[in-house]
């Protein structure tokens, strides 16, 4: 094995392209691993975990390329893998122009939203930057102090300003998708989110029923806790209660702290336009979808579904792994209604934690999206790895009686998520159920995603709720 570490002074790319980048240069032919990222302390912690040697003198602001090939053809092809990545930008007819290398510089430029996507610990500088030149900001990283958000959202409020997320993996505004987003149709439906995921089922479940969007803002998963206070929540409702274009507002969350959502529901009184909620725990998000449909006047449909090989309920115990944290809280809100007690990562109750690497027997369920997963390296959504191994080992286990995937297609999603699991499906000895997020417009191709999802064996739905509902009834209760 050959290893190859490189830290490249001053350059810089966002964590988005680098999560990329590593997944391309790891798949590489002859690439034993490879990490491609900013050289923070973080990062190089990681790379020395993974048996790389790192420099004690690298800076932060460094980019941090580490790869391990078999040989030396391959380290060639990867490297060039990497430039190719790192250095590929869309045309611009302003690309004589030396671009700004701050935030301050570039609203100066005309800008009006900041999009913040550096290593959690640096975020809250850049995003108070943004908010001092007069920038609405939307926070896509993550592992971001909760103090730190709040002084974020209180110092935009002072200005009349928003703030989205930390961690806002997903938004639409002015018809741009932003971060992981889908190809959705502008419409009368605006979009609050506490919640990513759970925002991206709400767009496609609208989008299936040709229903478009005015925007989905984004305003981070712990804006509707008791911490936060719903101040990005208050803002967002706002602005789209201004839009005249908007005719309907829907607000989805997971569970909120009760006194936030009753604060949140007392503002929506006094807006003009009517408001929805999709708490979790009190609905499920196709549910919500449908209300919203309905309210606007169009008709539900049914939704799709493409059904795997007729199983008989089996004993034994359901495993999800999901890499949405809302779509893996909403399943296992559904499952323990009818199945009791689900383990997890981010389980609904203190008592039922497991560490997220951790086997356990019974019901489970792993959210391969949460922060502990994704610090320093690429998101679930893009880099399945983890989820894989995960799956291979739970598909051996003689406990194990049916696994419930989600695949989320969309921009910077990853290209052929079906692709790499339909393997693993294929082989598996037990019933594999999925829910399938995405539009007819994304990249992936849904019916195509669908088809090979279906070819391998899963049974596939486009609503989350009913998938989990389904894996649900393959369980032989006791």
């Amino acid at each position: 094995m050959i290893d190859h570490v490189e830290a490249r002074g001053g350059a810089y790319a966002d964590s988005v392209t680098l999560m990329q980048v590593s997944k391309q240069v790891s798949a590489s032919d002859g690439v034993d691993t490879a990490l491609v990222a900013m050289a923070t302390e973080l990062n190089l912690e990681l790379a020395r975990g993974m048996g790389f040697t790192v420099p004690g003198d690298v800076s932060a602001d460094a980019l941090l390329v580490a790869i391990r090939a078999d040989e030396e053809v391959a380290l060639a092809t990867a490297l060039a893998v990497a430039e190719q990545g790192l250095t590929a930008r869309p045309a611009s007819s302003a690309a004589t122009e030396a671009p700004p290398r701050t935030v301050a510089s570039a609203a100066r430029s005309g800008g009006n939203l900041a999009l913040i996507s550096v290593p959690g610990p640096h975020a809250f500088t850049e995003a108070m930057d943004a908010l001092e030149a007069g920038c609405d900001v939307m926070v896509f990283s993550d592992n971001v102090p909760i103090d730190q958000e709040v002084r974020l959202k209180s110092a935009a409020a002072e200005r009349g300003l928003l703030v989205m997320g930390p961690d806002c993996g997903t938004a639409v505004i002015g018809g741009i998708g932003l971060g992981f987003s889908h190809s959705v149709q502008p419409g009368p439906v605006g979009v609050v989110a506490a919640s990513g995921t759970g925002c991206q089922q709400l767009l496609c479940l609208l989008d299936a029923a040709g229903v478009g969007v005015t925007a989905a803002l984004g305003v981070g998963g712990r804006d509707l806790s008791s911490a936060v206070g719903a101040r990005s929540t208050m803002t967002a409702l706002d602005a789209l209660d201004a839009d005249p274009a908007t005719q309907l507002i829907v607000v989805v969350s997971k569970p909120p702290a009760d006194d936030v959502a009753r604060a949140v529901r007392a503002h929506a009184d006094t807006l003009d336009t009517g408001v929805q909620f999709a708490f979790l725990g009190e609905t499920d998000l196709t549910a919500a979808a449908e209300a919203a449909i309905a309210a606007i006047g169009v008709t539900v449909p049914t939704w799709a579904s493409w059904p795997g090989q007729l199983v008989e309920p089996r004993p034994g115990a359901l495993r999800g792994l999901f890499c949405g944290g809302t779509l893996c809280d909403e399943a296992m809100l559904i499952a323990s209604a009818e199945l009791g007690v689900i383990r997890s990562n981010i389980a609904l109750r203190p008592e039922d934690r497991i560490g997220p690497t951790e086997r356990a027997a019974g019901h489970l369920m792993i959210d391969f999206g949460d922060d502990e997963l994704t610090a320093g390296r690429p998101h679930p959504m893009i880099d399945q790895s983890l989820r894989l191994e995960r799956l291979a080992a739970e598909a051996a286990d003689p406990g194990t009686a049916v696994i419930l995937l989600d695949v989320v297609l969309g921009h910077g999603a990853n290209a052929d998520p079906a692709g790499e699991l339909a393997p693993l499906i294929e082989a598996a000895a037990v019933p594999v159920v999925a829910s399938l997020i995405g539009t007819g417009a994304d990249p992936q191709g849904l019916a195509a995603q669908a088809a090979t999802l279906q070819k391998a064996g899963a049974h596939v739905f486009a609503s989350n709720a009913q998938a989990a509902r389904f894996a649900c009834g393959l369980i032989q209760h006791d």
